[in-house]
């Protein structure tokens, strides 16, 4: 096998990181839909979205990252909480004619491109990640192209240009074994958006890979020093880690997985006390999972860390009780997909979620 190819920033002329102003655009929105409720406003709000959820057919599907109270809000009225495509899944099988996402763009798309009949809404469709900005399509596109004897798979945090561009689409539940199977038809994979994600599959693979440089900003920023730190304070804790941390960060965790595999192994480990390494938007559905454990936020910087440093996806708290309500009343922030990019699109999720049935694999353990 050929040496893995890491490919750098730089090589692609990518900006070397996110653009401090647009998370400190997300961060104002994030702050104003987290403002203090006026009395009796918050319980006006939730009935209100019930009473449009129920007129408008609509159903919301919210994702582990999001608010606990928008969690609750999906589970209170039919709906669901879950990842990314499994959100999207349920809009497919759930009789609603309109699907309202809580969650970040790149959820409203995929739910639209498994759904193209129905109206998918979104609190605030500007809500984004920063592996999708991480991956320009025209960019990724020119990339691709200049690698045409390598398959093309990207992560499910892409947004539906990109998707339209790859063979195949992945979430981190399914990335291994279905890497596994394109190594076994000696293919050389193209990967994308996230670095740490592939470099990951690619040492639990061995497979060949050429790594697109991105990364999730909230999952980059954990780091190896402050969660040993935390180790040394709670030595009884187990250490759950979402695979777009850092390699180190991987190496000192009990579990690794996706948002679902996360829950699960909080429910089924015999710990009582856990380090978690992701976004704790997931901590709602932890402590419903396992309601007598305790949940610990890993930090995000090293030796002397404190809760104070913990890691939120700005764009996720974007959602919330007030975008949701306006948006219901208004019909505005509709997502739509160009049909040709919706055609193309759908194949390469099609053909992950055709391979996951063919081999009893549960996209469930899914995606961010």
């Amino acid at each position: 096998m050929d040496t893995p190819a890491n490919i750098t920033r730089e090589e692609l002329n990518l900006a070397p990181t996110i653009a401090d102003e647009l998370i400190e655009k997300a961060r104002a929105e994030a702050e104003r839909q987290a403002a203090e409720y006026a009395p009796g406003e918050k319980e006006a709000l939730v009935q209100r979205i019930k009473e449009l959820l129920r007129e408008q057919n609509a159903v919301l599907v919210a994702h582990y990252y999001t608010s606990d109270d928008l969690q609750q809000l999906a589970d209170e009225t039919g709906g669901h909480v879950a990842d990314s495509l499994e959100m999207a899944r349920f809009g497919s099988e759930h009789p609603a004619t309109t699907l309202v996402v809580a969650g970040v763009r790149f959820m409203g798309e995929t739910a639209k491109i498994l759904n193209p009949e129905k109206r998918v809404l979104m609190p605030d469709p500007e809500a984004t990640c920063s592996l999708d900005l991480d991956c320009p399509p025209e960019l990724f596109s020119r990339f691709c192209d200049s690698h045409p004897d390598h398959t093309v798979v990207v992560y499910a945090n892409t947004c539906a240009e990109v998707k339209a561009r790859a063979d195949w689409v992945v979430t981190s539940g399914i990335a291994l074994p279905i890497v596994r199977y394109l190594a076994g038809q000696n293919k050389k994979i193209l990967w994308a958006p996230d670095r740490y994600l592939g470099s990951y599959v690619r040492s639990q693979t061995g497979c060949e890979m050429l790594l697109w440089p991105g990364s999730c900003v909230v999952h980059e920023k954990f780091k190896a020093d402050g969660i040993r730190q935390m180790k040394r304070q709670y030595p009884d804790a187990a250490v759950l880690v979402h695979p777009e941390s850092p390699e180190d960060v991987i190496a000192l965790a009990d579990a690794v997985g996706s948002t679902t595999a996360l829950i699960n192994a909080a429910r089924e480990m015999e710990a009582k006390r856990f380090i978690v390494a992701t976004e704790p938007g997931i901590f709602y559905k932890m402590k419903e999972a396992a309601p007598d454990k305790i949940f610990l936020e890993a930090p995000n910087a090293g030796v002397g860390a404190t809760c104070e440093s913990c890691a939120r996806c700005p764009w996720m708290a974007m959602n919330g009780l007030r975008n949701l309500a306006a948006t219901l009343e208004s019909g505005r922030n509709e997502i739509l997909v160009d049909e040709e990019i919706r055609r193309r699109a759908v194949v390469s999720i099609r053909r992950m979620l055709d391979f996951a049935r063919e081999h009893a694999i549960s996209t469930g353990q899914g995606n961010a």
